[in-house]
């Protein structure tokens, strides 16, 4: 079972831990608007729906802190489209 989402902002970088492995979510910050830059699932994670749990927390924290989202990785990018709930969030990169 994955721990909860983490934001380990001295990283700039979402982080889910799953057993003895990590996967990561990077952004960069900018005031109002968080950029999602790159996502890290290990392959041992693949195919369990992490990198969709780790996405997900880290969209509810931005949505929790009043941001607008840029996808700027192509695994947040097909997460967005999979997902309208997240629509008023999307900023045009």
């Amino acid at each position: 079972m994955p721990d909860a989402v983490r934001d380990n902002k001295a990283q700039q970088r979402f982080e889910l831990r799953a057993g003895d492995d990590t996967a990561v979510a990077y952004y960069r910050f900018e005031p109002g608007v968080i950029t999602f830059t790159h996502t890290e699932v290990r392959a041992a994670l693949w195919g369990q729906g992490i990198g969709s749990q780790l996405i997900s927390g880290a969209l509810e924290a931005a949505r929790a802190d009043g941001l607008k989202v840029v996808a700027r990785c192509s695994f947040v990018s097909a997460y967005l489209r999979k997902r309208p709930e997240f629509n008023d969030m999307v900023q045009a990169a």
